[in-house]
């Protein structure tokens, strides 16, 4: 009796932890879900606000504006593209490690350019426009090259598949229509009936109009006239007498 309240209480306590184990992975869930939601709302928001500055604003707050906005456009697209990639190519995992070296550096341009937009020295920030823009396009062209290689990778997967599809096609169409390249089978030609034997002085009036032929030997003649039938007899008619030969 001890051993199975023992063995209750055991599995009691399991079932305990496993709630417990499941409710905290369902809450990490859910506060990485709101995170990631708070940072798109936030990354939306902040790429609005740098959209509305280069357009907005003139002069070094409007460039910086502009080189922030080209550099994490580039930056996102790029990391689109290679996670997607990376689930079905492979290959593109080492890309990820480039890319993620590359984020660093992006990462710390971007903010370097959030501390100068705010930085009341606009003449100092002005002369150091050229090289901030010389590093926002060296980290783009990297980016965009990465991304266009991930893609080039994509489209000729896509296309080889295409063409070994196209070719499996070509053979099963080929397979179905094995009837349209077979010979048809040969044919016996029916026996045709001899034409039977003509008499010699009709052997020129074969495709002519039909000549009278003489009838068959077997074949009695025909009188011309029809000879008239005995006349009828009546019972009250008289019996000729036969005439007397004394």
């Amino acid at each position: 009796m001890e051993a199975v309240g023992a063995i209750v209480a055991l599995l009691v306590v399991l079932f305990l932890a496993l709630g417990v184990y499941a409710t905290v992975k369902v809450v990490r869930a859910a506060k990485r879900g709101v995170d990631r939601t708070i940072s798109e709302a936030r990354r939306t928001v902040e790429d609005t606000t740098l959209r509305a500055k280069s357009f907005a604003q003139v002069g070094t707050a409007g460039e910086l504006a502009q080189l922030r906005l080209k550099l994490r456009t580039s930056m996102r697209s790029t990391q689109d593209v290679l996670h997607a990639g990376a689930v079905e190519d492979a290959s593109l995992k080492e890309t990820l490690g480039l890319f993620d070296r590359l984020s660093a550096h992006g990462h710390e341009l971007d903010d370097e350019l959030r501390r100068l937009e705010r930085d009341p020295d606009k003449a100092t920030v002005a002369a150091r426009l050229p090289e901030l823009k010389e590093r926002t396009e060296q980290i783009t062209r990297a980016a965009d090259s990465l991304r266009w290689v991930a893609r080039d990778r994509a489209s000729r997967f896509a296309d080889d598949d295409l063409e070994a599809l196209r070719t499996q096609i070509d053979m099963e169409a080929g397979a179905l229509r094995h009837w349209a390249t077979e010979p048809p089978p040969a044919q016996t030609p029916a026996a045709w009936p001899e034409p039977a034997a003509e008499p010699a002085g009709d052997a020129e009036q074969t495709w002519s109009e039909p000549a009278t032929s003489a009838r068959p030997a077997q074949e009695p003649a025909r009188p011309a006239i029809t000879p008239p039938a005995p006349a009828p007899t009546y019972p009250w008619e008289k019996k000729a007498k036969p005439e007397s030969t004394t």
